[in-house]
């Protein structure tokens, strides 16, 4: 494969879409740092959540400014408590704007590197730097719903899953601070119609092109 000096790769997506899978298996392939966006507002939610601090902002700049991103991404963040949370927490643009200072630091440092979440090529990767490429993942509901069943250990009911992930996605794609997007040059892939290996040649394919 063609030594890569510079690829930055947007990865965005509804929830359960697949984003982070695929966005791992090109990581993998390509020797890209990976980051996962969505992992930063779990981390707030799951900190919130456990010492409910009178500033949450405050609290979490505090929290953020100490932190390594491979120490979140070693965290259990994945549960239906920390999913509701996270909904009404990425609301708030105070937050965002520290998370998003937290990412642009990473991604500022790093020339090859495929970055995944729900504003990623609309907003993180949108200008300074911009991305190479950008993916919009989609799902079919039930398939997306049953996936994330298996992947919580059907500790929940799938009715449950599936109602949540629906409120998740219907309030990404309609709250006023970067709302979830498929900007007009992304690579739409479908999930719920590709393999895993599918999906890592048709990402390939485009990747393929640009380096």
């Amino acid at each position: 494969m063609k030594k890569i000096n510079k690829l930055i790769i947007a990865c965005d997506g509804e929830s359960a879409s697949g984003k982070s899978t695929a966005a791992k298996l090109v990581a993998k392939k390509y020797k890209l740092l990976l980051l996962n966006s969505g992992l930063l507002y779990r981390y707030a939610s799951k900190l919130i959540i456990k010492h409910k601090p009178y500033n949450s902002v405050s609290f979490l700049k505090k929290k953020f400014n100490s932190v390594s991103y491979n120490y979140i991404a070693k965290q259990n963040l994945h549960s239906e408590e920390i999913s509701n949370h996270v909904v009404i927490l990425s609301k708030n643009l105070r937050v965002r704007k520290l998370i998003n200072i937290f990412q642009k630091k990473i991604i500022r440092s790093n020339k090859k590197i495929c970055v995944e979440g729900r504003d990623i090529a609309s907003k993180i990767l949108a200008k300074n730097p911009k991305y190479d490429l950008a993916f919009y993942f989609k799902c079919n509901i039930d398939i997306a719903s049953y996936r994330r069943w298996l992947e919580l250990k059907k500790k929940f009911s799938l009715k449950e899953i599936k109602r949540s992930l629906k409120k998740r996605t219907f309030m990404d794609k309609r709250r006023k601070n970067s709302p979830l997007i498929k900007v007009k040059d992304a690579i739409l892939v479908r999930t719920d119609k590709l393999s895993k290996k599918e999906v890592l040649y048709k990402m390939s394919k485009y990747i393929d092109k640009v380096i």
